[in-house]
């Protein structure tokens, strides 16, 4: 799945996303989201959520849910 739908994404799930410094290169990180930053109901560069470790993207990928 990709994180272009809030729904589709909670807290304590598994996701790769990518970091603004890696958006050109497309490198994804993967953690687990601690906290849902976008407010509207999708997005077409995926949803923006926080890492349990503070790291802050767009989803990419939903890796487990």
């Amino acid at each position: 799945m990709n994180g272009q739908v809030r729904s589709d994404i909670q807290q304590g799930i598994e996701v790769e996303i990518v970091l603004k410094q890696d958006q050109r290169t497309g490198k994804t990180t993967r953690g687990i989201v601690k906290d849902i930053l976008t407010k509207s109901a999708n997005h077409p560069h995926g949803i923006k959520v926080r890492l349990m470790d503070g790291q802050v993207g767009r989803v990419k990928t939903i890796l487990s849910k």
